[in-house]
């Protein structure tokens, strides 16, 4: 979105932290809230609104953000040899 804005996200002009939170459910462990903090160099002030704008909306774009809002399918196998 950034990109396609004409503001530069390429490494080094952007980067995340991100934390996570593990509870005990069902006496399991699962995660449940995932916190990311954006880091964002060198974006020209009269671009800033617009990196704002992209950034507030992306979510409902983000792969992994729709993933793991709506669930993610685990399928798994076995070949024994």
């Amino acid at each position: 979105m950034l990109e396609a804005r004409g503001i530069s996200a390429t490494s080094g002009e952007l980067y995340a932290d991100v934390e996570g939170d593990i509870e005990e459910v069902d006496k399991k462990p699962v995660i449940t809230q995932i916190r990311v903090r954006y880091h964002l160099k060198d974006v020209p002030q009269e671009q800033r609104e617009t990196a704002e704008r992209a950034l507030a909306i992306h979510e409902n774009g983000c792969p992994a953000a729709v993933s793991v809002k709506r669930g993610i399918a685990i399928e798994w196998s076995c070949d024994f040899e």
